[in-house]
């Protein structure tokens, strides 16, 4: 009865997908697009997570991390690029 109800959250999680890949693609702004790719981020976490207890292992728990790592750096980026135009601030004191 878990394995089925594993299998039923694989295919709700990727619909989400698919709705948060539409959004991104017809996105009326670019912070919908930003959205989007946080919550696309976030669905490929839980994938990974439902995928890992499937095979019932937790080899996949580094690729959580290192997933969950890089899309909140990509977010607090795209977030700071929408506020300021600019990623990196230089000093042209020079």
């Amino acid at each position: 009865m878990f394995d089925i109800a594993l299998y039923i959250v694989m295919v709700l999680l990727a619909l989400a997908m698919v709705g948060f890949i539409y959004r991104l693609i017809k996105g009326p702004s670019i912070p919908d697009r930003v959205i989007a790719l946080d919550g696309m981020g976030i669905v490929l976490i839980s994938m990974v997570a439902v995928f890992s207890i499937i095979l019932k292992t937790s080899a996949y728990l580094d690729v959580i991390l290192l997933l969950g790592i890089l899309s909140f750096i990509g977010t607090a980026s795209f977030s700071k690029f929408l506020a300021k135009g600019v990623i990196f601030e230089r000093d042209h004191d020079n």
